[in-house]
């Protein structure tokens, strides 16, 4: 799920993370018998530990996303130090919290990498405080998992370079534009759509451009095409102007902070069409924002269902549910779970705590089987897997199907 330009400006951040890293440079510059950044592959972080970070957003407009983020690793963690750890070494999670701020994600990254000394990280839950960080990971040859950092840039600079240390186990931006695309077409019958989308966000133009283009290739109309900004809470009189349009669809792609409230203004306007987005409206409170009601006839692009029957996601809904009071694991639940058991399938194949040894394991993952898909890592570092499409139902996601790449 890709970050907004909501917050600060990634561009500044270059800047911010030179000072961060001169302020910190004193009390934890890395030396060559470091294995967290990049020493002695026969040691861990910690003697008898490996400590992986989280930099997450556990407060601020996204601690949504960011703690479930943290939920799902850390019951990775458990599963693996219970079943003796790795190599006999117990994982450590050493948690930050982001604030959902750029800058700060990059003063967390630092201090996990300089103070903390981890092995690896685990990246911020969007993909502007995300990219906000990939610098230090380069720098400090520390890799950093993206759970759900959607952004193509994240892992490939503009000039299409590749962040040798950034990698991530959620699928990307334009993968899921396309998906809607297909699913809006192919399942629901659509020809004339509309799309909404946050005109301030990175993550919300990926996804537009990628469903637009899909729409204009499989021979859909795209009859109106509005913008909002982030915090904006009245939808109403651009609302109205889709209406009139008359599309039989309308993508929306954006966060469940804004989008529940233009589900509920749209449904309020006597707007009935089907309605979809992306992994950003995956949260229990648009269902608080929108209303159960409203809901139904909308569907999502998102990593994985619980409700999916295969074996190994069953496993870890009831695994889920155990320790966290019967709560049912959402896809951000799942991507953190997913991406601690990543890390340690690659550790344990490079058999070191060395950054560079955990990187080149990391490259070279194929046909590992998680809960939100089977995977093999491409040459961009992406995971090449599965997409799902859930639809709500009376304000609960029913698994509707599951797309291939």
């Amino acid at each position: 799920m890709t970050e907004t330009n909501k917050f600060k400006k990634v561009g500044s951040l270059v800047l911010a993370s030179s000072l961060v890293m001169g302020a910190l440079a004193g009390c934890g510059a890395k030396n060559e018998g470091d294995t967290a950044t990049g020493g002695d592959s026969g040691k861990s972080s910690g003697g008898d530990t490996i400590k992986i970070g989280a930099n997450l957003e556990l407060s601020g407009p996204v601690a949504s996303y960011g703690s479930s983020i943290g939920q799902g690793a850390e019951l990775a963690v458990k599963e693996i130090n219970d079943a003796g750890g790795i190599d006999g070494k117990k994982i450590e999670l050493v948690k930050l919290d982001n604030k959902s701020e750029n800058a700060e994600s990059v003063a967390q990254a630092m201090k996990l990498a300089t103070q903390e000394k981890v092995v690896a990280m685990l990246s911020p839950a969007t993909s502007g405080n995300t990219i906000a960080t990939v610098q230090i990971a380069n720098e400090q040859k520390i890799p950093t998992i993206g759970a759900a950092a959607t952004a193509p840039n994240v892992t490939i600079n503009e000039d299409g370079s590749l962040n040798d240390y950034a990698f991530r186990t959620c699928f990307i931006d334009p993968f899921q534009g396309t998906v809607a695309a297909n699913f809006a077409v192919d399942e629901l019958d659509s020809k004339n759509v509309a799309i909404f989308a946050d005109n301030a966000s990175d993550y919300a133009k990926g996804l537009a451009a990628s469903f637009k283009e899909t729409i204009a290739e499989k021979g859909g109309k795209v009859v109106a095409e509005e913008a909002y900004v982030a915090k904006d809470t009245d939808f109403k009189t651009t609302l109205t102007r889709i209406k009139a349009a008359k599309p039989d669809f309308i993508f929306i792609p954006g966060y469940y902070e804004e989008v529940g409230l233009i589900v509920k203004q749209a449904r309020e306007l006597g707007i009935d069409v089907p309605l979809m987005g992306a992994d950003g409206w995956d949260s229990p409170k648009l269902v608080e924002l929108a209303g159960a009601d409203a809901l139904n006839k909308t569907y999502i692009t998102n990593h994985y269902s619980a409700e999916d029957p295969d074996k190994k996601i069953q496993d870890f809904v009831t695994a889920f549910k155990k320790e966290y009071s019967d709560k049912s694991p959402d896809a951000f639940n799942a991507l953190g779970y997913d991406s601690v058991y990543f890390l340690k399938d690659a550790i344990e194949r490079a058999g070191s705590t060395d950054g560079e040894a955990i990187k080149k394991a990391l490259e070279e993952t194929k046909d590992l089987t998680l809960v939100t898909g089977t995977f093999s890592v491409d040459e961009n570092h992406n995971p090449v897997k599965t997409a799902t499409v859930l639809e709500f139902v009376d304000g609960k996601q029913k698994f509707n199907s599951k797309v291939n790449p």
